[in-house]
């Protein structure tokens, strides 16, 4: 099977399965990989339009505490409360933090920004929405929490790795098989912030 067929593959599988993006495969091979999405846990999804990782969050994760926050509105999901807004603006972090009311223990990011089709500046872009979503983490995480993050390989991969190593206690890289075979896209997942 060539590289669109195999991508035609995950989206019709999307669309069979109701998720509203084929990335939510991506998120289903992370579990996999490093289980972070467990019951009863304080979740936040950074960037969660059009809300196919939230939609999976929902089926795995059993009495837990679900947020979903994005610029762009998206249509609410069941056993997840969903706001529109910038996470990274004042008011936004001031919502995320009167909804959990305590420190969380997984914060996701699939966040990407609209591509311009020059890959160094969407590689850069993407990058510092990886290094906002880890500085976040920081102050709201449990410190037993996880960050997992999309990046991109490129010039700024570098800084993103050794951020996150003073950081975090522990930390790997992850390309899904979902993920296309020509992207630079990998994802980051980080534990136990170093306190």
């Amino acid at each position: 099977m060539d590289n669109k067929g195999y991508q035609d593959h995950y989206f019709r599988k999307a669309k069979s399965q109701g998720y509203r993006s084929r990335s939510a495969f991506k998120l289903i091979e992370l579990n996999q990989k490093f289980k972070f999405l467990k019951n009863g846990i304080k979740l936040l999804d950074v960037g969660s339009f059009p809300g196919g990782w939230c939609q999976v969050v929902v089926k795995i994760v059993k009495n837990g505490k679900i947020l979903g926050i994005d610029k762009k509105k998206l249509i609410q999901i069941e056993g997840t409360r969903i706001i529109e807004g910038d996470f990274l603006d004042e008011r936004s972090k001031n919502n995320i933090l009167k909804f959990f009311n305590s420190k969380i223990d997984v914060i996701l990011s699939d966040m990407a920004p609209n591509t311009s089709g020059n890959k160094s500046l969407d590689t850069i872009k993407t990058n510092k929405l990886c290094l906002s979503t880890l500085e976040f983490s920081k102050n709201i995480l449990d410190k037993n929490g996880v960050v997992v993050s999309k990046l991109f390989m490129g010039e700024d991969f570098e800084e993103i790795k050794i951020y996150a190593k003073e950081t975090f206690k522990n930390i790997r890289f992850f390309k899904p098989n979902s993920s296309r075979d020509n992207s630079r896209e990998t994802y980051i997942h980080c534990n136990r912030l170093n306190t």
